[in-house]
């Protein structure tokens, strides 16, 4: 039956919904509608080539027999990735909590103090474990983190090093591969040479400014690197460190040995392998570096009432702000698992964690005792859990084939040596069955061991003296229960999609479907790794090949790289390829990219970071691309022009009927044309970048194809292109090429790519399109009844807007001195997520309702904006008084409503339970308003 079909689950509204919002709108169906809202010229007259819709019955019986072609192995292959034991009481209560995935960005700090305070945990242990006194909450994945530190050394030359053009980075040989490509990829453009060597025969020269090593590196060995670090700096030359962060439980920190910046993946503390992502990087470093750092920083703050609270602090680094100026594209991280690894170490402590780390490396100096007993030729003499042998090509095979017999793997990357990676999942058992292998191709006899004995191969000079981790939160929440309700404590200070709509503009907050949810906790998909021979990974295979197949249909394109861990990656990675394309053609001059004024910010960030000049391209009154000034910067800059990014429809939220002609005229001077597929949930089904006239675009998979954000990531942001750029999407060094590598694993976050799968595989062709439709709907009735009060910024020609509509708050703030920020916060009051603030016109709000929304729920969200335009002109006509009126104090906690003092003029109830509906399920702000300045000028990153 029709109703068995998950898109009946997925969209909100219903036959009798959708007439009396076509009413309101004043058109007689949702094919005017769409007519009126998309020009003709670019619509699609075929249904997507698609698989047929499944139930959710049948969806789970298919997925579970494609994920089970994959097949779990003992991983010993290490190189960035390893098992471990994700402790249930954190993939159930976090992992698999929708108020932990559905939740967005905490830009609205009042409402998101749960997860603020769990990144500030991750921070804490950073900083602690790095013993480095600034971290981030999280960035994309160990190889792109590598990345921003050299980006950021880079940035941070003296003048003298500017002047004489200082532009060389040295990285040891023994940083892991995947680093290294990522590195060529994003340093190269930016006019920067990488110099490869061995750290101890390096002489540092003025022409250097920087330098990576890796602790351990590549092949397990515990280098001294304190003598080195200290030669640099003496040269002034900085010095970033990619280190394992479970071994700095047992090594000198290199905080403590004078190290500039400490970076490595949290993968270890408790994050399932999922065939190389996602999993939260880390990035800590000093303190004077702190407008330098990329990424997002929890600090503490304090509310208007002078109680702590958390917001992200110094936002003014970011690059929605900076833009062509900012000095990383970041803007996804990895907050869900960061919040993970947070509560991994909560759960563990110090103690917990040395436990782990001793036992590790226990095992790892058994073996390489037994093993260098009988003949093995260990090349490292000191490591923490990687044991590297050099052995002949014969015996390699022999390894490779018993130990593949009995379901292991391990690294056999580098040819003519086996590696072998412990980790915290391996058993006395294990042990037994590697040792009786290697033994047998050694042709001795083994005998079995009951117990690991203690075994240490670390000099004392390199172990750790310090403590870490004394904080009260570390050592409070051993058992489960306590564990349980500690994170149940900080899920009800926020807000999620399990509240209520979350009504962000260009961000796409719709449902995250159970039934694409749950097969990412089967360990078929967990516990795979990324360097997996290719016969035990045939589930993977089949769900990438097919989602790839299945977007590159959707966007009317040729080719589909899934290897980009976020939007802003996706960009940088499309921009990449069109980079490729002109210098494969002979024209690598072609530099200047166009951009309109109205885009991301990431936007003319990426570009930079790709190597080019950005040139802005005005927008008109109705904040279109204004079409004359693009014609006459296209000619001329047409000796240079590489490409022009647009973003549809616009960032506006309008459908811009001239795109085609943008196509040609960009087509015309020699660039090509790059979507930014942002706003895609207006597209699919009814038209699509290929068919428009694009090249290339990137698809945000956490907006429109249902992957969760995480509280701030992680997301995809796969690219898809026309076909004579299917050449130059990424490549991977694990499949035998580094052609514009952009991630550590070669699919990046391949475990998240089964959501969108499913949500593909359930919604089919007309699921996908009448989502779009939905959207487009949702987006118009709100517009209709908004617009009497607050007014619309910006519709499109015939009067329509597209998915979303920003709202215009700059004449309520000449009249009354009422903000858009008061009017976000007030909204809190009502159990609701701000819009989109100032973006991406200042003094505005900018709304997505989605398709996942009910009637009930725009109606609600209506119903709150009206009643907050009431209270705007009470404060207008003087029934309010100015310095204290309900929204300038808004949100309102609940410690302030129930406290002995009430100092307002306004009533309890007004404030708290400002509609009927409010009383029924109200959400309390669990702050008052925070005070941002504050936070900034006393800059705290870590918890007491």
């Amino acid at each position: 039956m029709e109703f068995d079909f998950f898109k009946n689950r997925h969209i909100g509204i219903d036959a009798n919904d959708e007439k009396t919002m076509l009413e309101k709108i004043g058109v007689k169906s949702v094919d005017e509608l769409i007519d009126r809202v998309i020009p003709q010229n670019i619509r699609l007259s075929e249904p997507l080539d698609l698989p047929k819709p499944m139930t959710e019955f049948e969806y789970s019986a298919h997925i579970h027999e494609v994920i089970s072609q994959n097949k779990i192995y003992k991983s010993y292959i290490g190189m960035g990735w390893y098992d471990t034991a994700t402790p249930a009481a954190i993939l159930r209560n976090v992992f698999e909590n929708p108020v932990w995935y559905t939740s967005y960005t905490p830009y609205q700090a009042e409402i998101s103090q749960g997860r603020l305070e769990a990144l500030i945990n991750f921070q804490t242990v950073v900083c602690e474990l790095t013993a480095m006194p600034l971290a981030n909450c999280s960035l994309l994945d160990e190889a792109t983190a590598a990345a921003e530190a050299a980006t950021m050394m880079f940035g941070l030359r003296s003048r003298d090093q500017i002047k004489q053009n200082t532009h060389k980075l040295f990285v040891d040989n023994g940083l892991f591969p995947q680093s290294k490509a990522v590195l060529e990829t994003r340093l190269i453009p930016q006019g920067i040479e990488i110099v490869t060597g061995d750290y101890q025969t390096f002489e540092p020269s003025s022409e250097f400014f920087g330098t990576i090593v890796q602790y351990p590196n590549a092949t397990g060995s515990i280098n001294d690197y304190r003598a080195f670090v200290k030669k640099m700096q003496d040269n002034g030359i900085k010095c970033a460190i990619a280190a394992d962060i479970l071994s700095l439980v047992l090594l000198t920190p290199p905080g403590e040995w004078g190290a500039d910046i400490v970076f490595g993946s949290t993968q270890r503390l408790g994050i399932p392998m999922y065939y190389g992502g996602p999993s939260a990087a880390y990035f800590a470093t000093k303190e004077e570096y702190k407008r330098n750092i990329p990424g997002r920083i929890v600090g503490i703050s304090k509310d208007a009432y002078g109680k702590p609270a958390y917001r992200l602090a110094l936002q003014t680094r970011e690059q929605h702000i900076k833009r062509e100026k900012a000095t990383s594209n970041i803007c996804t991280a990895q907050a869900l698992m960061a919040s993970m690894a947070g509560f991994y170490a909560v759960y563990h402590g110090a103690e917990g964690l040395r436990t782990i780390a001793n036992r590790i490396h226990r095992i790892a100096g058994y073996l390489s005792r037994r093993l260098t007993a009988i003949g093995y030729k260990q090349q490292n003499k000191f490591f923490f859990d990687t044991l590297f042998f050099e052995i002949s090509d014969e015996s390699v095979a022999r390894i490779k084939e018993e130990t593949l017999q009995n379901r292991i793997n391990l690294n056999f990357f580098y040819p003519g040596y086996v590696g072998i990676s412990i980790n915290e999942t391996t058993t006395i058992d294990d042990v037994n069955i590697l040792l009786s292998i290697l033994f047998n191709v050694a042709n001795q006899p083994f005998q079995a061991i009951d117990d690991i004995p203690e075994e240490d191969s670390i000099p004392d000079e390199w172990k750790r003296r310090s403590d870490f981790l004394q904080q009260n939160v570390f050592n409070a929440y051993r058992t489960e229960t306590e564990l349980m309700r500690y994170i149940k404590k900080l899920e009800r200070k926020d807000i999620s999609l399990t509240h209520s709509m979350i009504s962000l503009g260009s961000c796409t907050m719709k449902l995250n479907g159970a039934a694409e949810m749950l097969p990412l906790s089967r360990p078929e998909l967990c516990g795979i790794h990324p360097m997996a021979p290719a016969d035990q990974t045939k589930g993977y295979q089949a769900i990438l090949d097919n989602l790839s197949r299945y977007l590159a249909v959707i966007t009317g394109f040729e080719g589909c790289s899934l290897q980009p861990n976020s939007g802003a990656a996706g960009e940088y990675a499309g921009l990449r390829c069109i980079r490729s394309f002109h210098e494969a053609n002979g024209e690598g001059f072609r530099n200047t990219v166009l951009i309109p004024a109205s885009a991301h910010g990431t936007n003319p960030a990426s570009a930079v970071q790709a190597g080019y000049t950005v040139v802005v391209i005005k927008c008109d009154e109705d904040g279109n691309v204004d079409v004359n000034d693009l014609r006459e910067k296209a000619v001329q800059y047409k000796d240079t022009l590489a490409a022009c990014m647009i973003t549809y429809p616009s960032t506006h939220g309008i459908f811009e009927p001239e795109i085609v002609e943008i196509c040609n005229i960009i087509h015309q001077n020699g660039g090509q044309l790059y979507m930014d597929g942002a706003n895609m949930n207006a597209q699919v089904g009814l038209t699509n970048p290929g068919f428009i006239g694009a090249d290339i675009c990137h698809l945000n998979l956490h907006k429109t194809f249902s992957m969760p954000h995480g509280g701030g990531g992680p997301g995809v942001g796969a690219i898809c292109s026309a076909k004579h750029l299917v050449p130059f999407l990424p490549h991977h060094p694990f499949n035998g090429e580094t052609i514009n590598t952009v991630a550590a694993a070669p699919y990046g976050s391949a475990g998240l790519m089964a959501i969108t799968y499913g949500y593909i595989r359930l919604m089919g062709a007309d699921g996908l399109k009448a989502a779009t439709q939905a959207a487009i709907l949702n987006a118009n009735y709100l517009a209709a009844c908004l617009n009497d009060t607050y007014g619309i910024v910006y519709r499109g020609k015939s009067g329509y807007v597209g998915h979303e509509l920003i709202l215009e708050c700059r004449k309520i703030k000449d009249e009354t001195a009422i903000t858009e920020t008061d009017i976000a916060k007030r909204l809190m009051d009502f159990g609701f997520h701000a819009p989109t603030l100032s973006f991406p016109v200042h003094g505005t709000l900018m709304i997505e309702p989605t398709e996942s929304e009910s009637l009930i729920e725009l109606n609600k969200f209506r119903d709150a904006m009206l009643t907050i335009y009431q209270e705007i002109e009470e404060v207008k006509n003087g029934e309010a008084a100015k310095d204290d009126n309900v929204l300038i104090h808004s949100p309102h906690p609940l410690y302030e409503v129930t406290g002995d003092n009430w100092p307002h003029s306004y009533s309890r109830k007004k404030a708290a339970y400002p509609l009927e509906w409010v009383e029924d399920n109200k959400f309390w702000p669990d702050t008052a308003r925070i005070d941002n300045a504050y936070g900034d000028r006393n800059l705290i990153v870590t918890i007491g």
